[in-house]
């Protein structure tokens, strides 16, 4: 099998990773670039060009594409999608998960737990938007912030006003979230594969800090799911499309509540923290793609 892998970097963990796990079940495989591929978007000719070379009989795609390329990384994994390259996570489902309001509504409408969000946009209605959440703490967030940036814990209802004014004069779009404060810093990350959680670990936040991202120097171990648990997670990834995605989960007083989705997980802390050969199980799962 011909495998390529979109990565702005060779040397990053994940990526070397799933080279490794390919090249030992004797696959070809490839990292691209997406910033260096371009297209040609014709009715009859549908072709991508990598470094002056055309691209051809690939077989399988992993996108690893970060928040700064989302734009130009998911128009090349469509145009892959329409050469008939098969990928887990496609680029409508990548979409659908780095938009976090996006991400959030499709998964409020299946039904799944989450903390209370509120998103609004004229100041004239912060006051009110507030009132749906309820009291402070509060948790305000980017709507497009990975690895723990761009999240503010505000613990007083003059803090929450005074973030959201700095985030709206520099435009950005935000969402506010309910704290829970029972869950003291920790969150649970399913990595999810196929149709299974293939490992999941716990992680803490640093002392002084609520967020439990290992790139805020949190710290991990490995976890133990409830059946509840894991089945909150089958159905986010399911939700939104995704054969191999990262699901965050709190544990609170009313059970498990999803915070959000990743579709490009890391693989070094989860597994450092379990063991778990999650690359192999990758391109396992590629190996089993419809022919």
């Amino acid at each position: 099998m011909k495998i390529a892998i979109l990565s702005r970097n060779t040397r990053l963990y994940s990526t070397r990773r799933l080279v490794e796990a390919a090249r030992e079940r004797n696959h070809v495989v490839r990292v691209l670039d997406p910033l260096r591929c371009y297209v040609s978007i014709a009715p009859i000719d549908v072709s991508l060009r990598y470094k002056g070379m055309a691209l051809r009989d690939i077989d399988a795609v992993i996108p690893r594409i970060g928040t700064t390329t989302t734009f130009y990384g998911t128009a090349v994994l469509r145009q892959l999608e329409m050469m008939g390259v098969y990928t887990p996570n496609s680029s409508d489902a990548v979409l659908r998960a780095r938009d976090k309001l996006r991400a959030l509504q499709i998964l409020a409408s299946h039904g799944l737990d989450m903390p209370v969000t509120v998103f609004g946009d004229n100041p004239d209605d912060t006051n009110d938007v507030l009132a749906m959440l309820g009291e402070p703490p509060h948790v305000i967030k980017l709507n497009e912030g990975s690895q723990g940036t761009g999240v503010v814990l505000a613990e007083k209802r003059s803090a929450s006003q005074s973030v959201i004014e700095a985030f709206r004069g520099l435009y950005a779009n935000f969402l506010v979230q309910e704290f829970i404060g029972e869950a003291k810093g920790s969150d649970l990350r399913c990595f999810v594969v196929g149709k299974k959680v293939i490992a999941a670990m716990q992680r803490e936040a640093s002392p002084g800090d609520f967020r439990a991202n290992l790139h805020r120097g949190g710290s991990a171990s490995k976890a133990t799911l409830s059946a509840d648990e894991k089945r909150i997670a089958l159905r986010a990834a399911a939700a939104l499309g995704l054969g191999i995605a990262g699901v965050d989960l709190l544990r609170s007083k009313r059970g498990p509540l999803l915070l959000e989705v990743n579709a490009s997980p890391g693989l070094e802390g989860i597994e450092a923290a379990t063991g778990v050969d999650v690359a192999g199980h990758i391109v396992q799962l590629l190996e089993r793609r419809p022919r």
